[in-house]
């Protein structure tokens, strides 16, 4: 059994801070963690250590479209730009992708991911099949690819294989865009089965279950799925746009998180990602059913979705976490920023998500991004024995930094930094980050690259 040892200056642990903390760490797991130690001879030496994030809700693929859609396309019957037209460039995005390209892509938006902060993904995979909608005759071809960008950049990956049925409300037919997502149950079933052989040689994979919306998919058919989950994460997309709530009403005469709750045994292990467009009432079902707000404040402001209205839902103990989404752009420091700015805007008040017992704001947004998002993922994400040594060390020599101490290097780091402040990064023991950069980051970056120049050639 190999042994190695870290030391930092300060390092938050689940109790809190811990100064002068060493941790051993055998096979990719922490072995000890010893407080008030001196460094010992061989121990790699950093500043400031913290737990590594998160990431709850990912569709790699759309890294590959970022920038691409910041201009004004074809318009609704509103006379905006929305979603619902940003949807249709991403469509014709999907049309050009080939197996390597969904890998290429994956592994470029996972390795941003790392080198943000961020050390697992929830990835909450929807494109299935191949250009004309027939599946591979592996049926988990693209869910194997997924992995293969997950081993390739040693990202910790919870794969979400999505359920895609219909193109609305009350089960209707698929649009010929969506031809690469279709499933029924049965043969999504033999999907889930397919992806856990794709992850089995991944450490610490875990494979949940995606009903995408209940726009896609029916009430009756998110039920009779839910036992492929085997216990393990549920996550849907729920009450994102406006529209969306009063497709609902029309359809069901039920708001979407009302109908869910009405419908199915939401309980823990459900991510409710966005909820964006929520009642009192719902937040507070949410809160009793102890399920997770997926946020994605990035992906939410690029799109025009809304803001989640969050000081209430933490006041009242409601579990959050953040998630790249779209992939746009890829910081976990920004995400849990725009998440407390959009609150500071709508409610026109500072530090809105700090608390009596948490004042420091970038505290409770980390922490609860934690815990969170830790909960909808399946796996444990804190700095504790026995668990996967996913570690993240921040640049302390950086002026953003500079004569602050424990919770104030979090609020720096989100708030007040110009760049990224990421250091370095370990994943299951592995040092996957160094200086900021992913150990792989140009071989990935040039297959990235020479991806796009294929797909984009005659766009």
């Amino acid at each position: 059994m190999s042994r190695t040892g870290l030391w930092f200056h300060s390092l938050l642990l689940p109790e809190g801070w811990a100064d002068n903390a060493r941790l051993t760490l055998a096979d990719g797991r922490v072995e000890a963690i010893t407080r008030g130690a001196p460094a010992e001879p061989g121990d790699e030496r950093h500043e400031i250590g913290l737990p590594g994030l998160p990431n709850l809700h990912s569709h790699a693929f759309q890294r590959g479209m970022a920038g691409f859609t910041e201009q004004r396309g074809p318009r609704l019957d509103s006379g905006e730009d929305s979603f619902w037209t940003w949807r249709e460039a991403m469509y014709r995005f999907v049309d050009r992708m080939e197996p390597d390209d969904v890998e290429a892509i994956a592994a470029q938006a996972f390795l941003e991911m790392l080198e943000g902060g961020f050390t697992r993904v929830g990835e909450f995979h929807y494109v299935h099949h191949d250009t004309r909608g027939t599946p591979y005759s592996d049926i988990a071809e693209l869910s194997s690819r997924v992995a293969a960008a997950a081993s390739t950049t040693g990202v910790a990956l919870t794969l979400l294989p999505v359920f895609y049925a219909h193109a609305g409300f009350g089960g209707q037919p698929a649009a010929p865009g969506q031809r690469r997502f279709v499933n029924d149950v049965e043969r999504y079933g033999r999907l889930i089965e397919a992806s856990r052989r794709a992850v089995s040689a991944l450490p610490d994979a875990i494979v949940g279950i995606a009903p995408h919306s209940l726009r896609a998919a029916t009430p009756e058919e998110i039920a009779e799925i839910l036992p492929l989950a085997a216990g393990g994460p549920v996550h849907i997309h729920i009450a994102e746009q406006t529209k969306e709530v009063e497709d609902c009403v029309a359809w069901s005469g039920k708001r979407p998180v009302e109908l869910l709750f009405d419908r199915l045994p939401v309980d823990e292990r459900w991510c409710l990602v966005h909820a964006t467009h929520v009642t009192d009432d719902e937040v507070d079902g949410m809160i009793s059913r102890n399920a997770v707000a997926g946020l994605c404040p990035i992906t939410e402001a690029n799109l025009g979705d809304g803001i989640f209205l969050a000081r209430r839902f933490l006041d009242k103990g409601g579990r959050f976490g953040v998630g790249s989404d779209s992939n746009v752009l890829i910081d976990a420091a920004e995400e849990l920023r725009l998440l407390e700015y959009g609150q500071r805007l709508v409610l026109r008040s500072r530090n809105a998500l700090a608390s009596a017992s948490t004042p420091s704001t970038g505290r409770r947004l980390f922490e609860g991004a934690l815990a969170g998002g830790s909960q909808a993922l399946g796996a444990t994400s804190s700095i504790a024995v026995g668990a996967p040594a996913d570690v993240v060390s921040l640049l302390a020599d950086d002026n953003a930094l500079a004569h602050r101490r424990h919770d104030q290097w979090l609020d720096a780091w989100i708030f007040a930094g110009r760049h990224n402040l990421v250091d370095c990064v370990w994943r299951a023991g592995r040092k996957l980050v160094a200086g900021g950069r992913h150990v792989q980051r140009e071989e990935i970056g040039r297959r990235y690259r020479q991806t796009l120049a294929r797909m984009l050639r005659d766009s």
